[in-house]
């Protein structure tokens, strides 16, 4: 089976940690770009499918809300409410994908350029991060908007960093 090209290693095998493929692509893990970008893509995607529920949950579809002189939706045929329905359920989950996906980009480029300038890692880092993310976020709202924003982006940051750290049981 190791005749078939790209099948030199065995599955689960230790790499060369002198290979320059290998030090290429774990230097390219380790840059901050590609971290930012990761996390921007990761969760674009995790807000599509979280659009897409939330969207197919909601309580004020366009089946309920009809502007004057317009049909309602429940009057069309089933194909014509099918296509209004996705219609609707896509623009939601795009909306909210661009949103989950701005988020994490920001977030994460904040983090690992807090982290590269203190060269720590540890909970101060996500707190930091935390609190400028939900600040410029809240920006357009005013400067309460915007502490508001960096207590809350911190504390929720604070409490997964500290979840996350914490030591398996096993």
């Amino acid at each position: 089976m190791n005749n078939l090209p790209g099948a030199s290693a065995p599955a689960g095998g230790q790499y060369d940690p002198n290979d320059p493929n290998v030090k290429w692509l774990s230097n390219m893990m380790e840059s901050c770009y590609a971290k930012t970008a990761m996390a921007g893509v990761a969760g674009f995607g995790l807000g599509g499918m979280f659009g897409i529920f939330m969207a197919s949950m909601a309580y004020d579809t366009p089946f309920q809300t009809t502007p004057q002189g317009t049909t309602p939706v429940s009057s069309l045929p089933l194909k014509k409410q099918l296509a209004h329905g996705f219609k609707d359920m896509g623009k939601r989950s795009y909306s909210t994908a661009k949103n989950f996906g701005a988020v994490g980009a920001l977030f994460s480029g904040i983090e690992c350029g807090i982290e590269g300038l203190r060269a720590k890692n540890d909970l101060g880092n996500g707190v930091a991060a935390g609190c400028l993310t939900g600040a410029i976020l809240a920006r357009n709202g005013g400067p309460q908007a915007a502490a508001v924003g960096c207590a809350g982006f911190a504390a929720f940051s604070a409490a997964i960093d500290t979840w996350m750290r914490m030591p398996k049981d096993e």
